[in-house]
């Protein structure tokens, strides 16, 4: 595997650790270290860190927190 490949691969944790799980990709780099941006979006999509992930996981967090909120507020009303 070329350094720069190597040295891009060891500076984020998650690529190390999709590489231990799929080591198919160390053949892959060694072969074509053009292929990097390719491992690295299969990588952001198997630990779910899209853009489109991200939003999905902030929109349920706000879900969460409106029944929550509203949880709250019915409580509070049938309270008093």
């Amino acid at each position: 595997m070329r350094f720069e490949v190597y040295q891009q691969i060891q500076r984020d944790k998650d690529y190390l650790n999709y590489l231990r799980f799929k080591p198919i990709w160390y053949k892959r780099l060694t072969r074509d270290p053009n292929r990097i941006s390719e491992f690295q979006t299969e990588c952001k999509t198997f630990f779910r860190k899209t853009i489109p992930d991200r939003v999905n996981a902030i929109s349920n967090g706000v879900q969460l927190a409106q029944m929550m909120l509203a949880m709250v507020q019915a409580n509070g009303s049938s309270g008093s």
